[in-house]
């Protein structure tokens, strides 16, 4: 007789392959805001960091058969920032940061890639606070699903890092541990987005 973890792995396993994530198809996909997550960390108080996100993104993904000529384009609200206390995310909309007032998008534009799906260097225009400036993120496609609406999805990562300064962000303060602001931002990328259905 077997045991009852005996048959859970053997459920387990024949259910895999249904769930695993598919090779990506070539297509046009729109970025799935409610799934995708532009988060961001930078030091504070040089012992700490702070964590952020923003919530209202937007873009296209061109995903093309010879993947290296794929075209990533995307748009962050920056009046989105969210980093869980609302003084702090008022400030950063000030003009002492970003100044959404003069400034409301961040933009990126990819302009080139490199490498497989799985592990490739995305490169492209970042343009924020009214300077744009090549940014490279180490990427890699996580796979494509169909939900349970028969939307084909795609989900990428990406991580990097930017220099706030490299974008006219150079407000700060000084405590005696030093900057309570550092300069090095950490990017961390994870993108959903749905295949666009055709119409007859």
């Amino acid at each position: 007789m077997k045991s009852i973890y005996s048959v859970f792995t053997s459920l387990v396993l024949i259910g895999t392959p249904a769930l695993a994530a598919s090779p990506y198809q070539a297509g046009q996909y729109n970025l799935d805001p409610m799934h995708s997550k532009v988060g961001f960390e930078i030091p504070h108080l040089v012992i700490s960091t702070v964590e952020g996100r923003f919530n209202t993104v937007d873009g296209k993904i061109a995903l093309m058969d010879n993947f290296e000529k794929t075209k990533i384009d995307a748009n962050i609200d920056l009046a989105s920032v969210d980093t869980g206390t609302a003084k702090r995310d008022e400030h950063l909309k000030s003009a002492d940061f970003f100044d959404v007032a003069k400034y409301p998008k961040m933009t990126f534009k990819s302009t080139s890639i490199k490498g497989t799906p799985e592990n490739f260097t995305l490169t492209g225009d970042l343009t924020l606070h009214g300077v744009t400036k090549k940014v490279t993120l180490e990427s890699k496609y996580l796979g494509s699903v169909v939900d349970g609406y028969g939307n084909k999805k795609v989900a990428f990562q990406a991580k990097g890092k930017i220099h706030r300064k490299d974008f006219g962000l150079t407000w700060n303060s000084v405590v005696e541990a030093g900057s309570v602001v550092g300069d090095d931002v950490s990017l961390d990328l994870r993108i959903q987005a749905a295949q666009e259905k055709k119409i007859n």
